[in-house]
């Protein structure tokens, strides 16, 4: 079976619920294995989530798809 080389995680519905997203994210971080990518959707870019990623090791991609779409893709930092 081949790993997967990202996990893609949209927390919009529950943004538009006004329900903060931070528990569901962090639980998908700690499902990456080694070399994987977390794919976020988000309904703006989530620069306060960026720094966070960066102290665990991860680099960003952020990608405005529509004015309430936002796709970013954290990956892990080269050696």
């Amino acid at each position: 079976m081949e790993n997967q080389k990202f996990i893609e995680l949209d927390v919009r519905e529950i943004l538009a619920q006004k329900v903060d997203p931070f528990d569901k994210i962090m639980a998908a971080v700690k499902e990456l294995q080694d070399g994987q990518r977390l794919v976020l959707h988000a309904l703006f870019n989530p620069a306060p989530l960026h720094k966070v990623m960066e102290r665990k090791g991860y680099t960003n991609t952020v990608e405005q798809i529509d004015s309430k779409h936002w796709k970013v893709t954290y990956s892990p930092k080269e050696a």
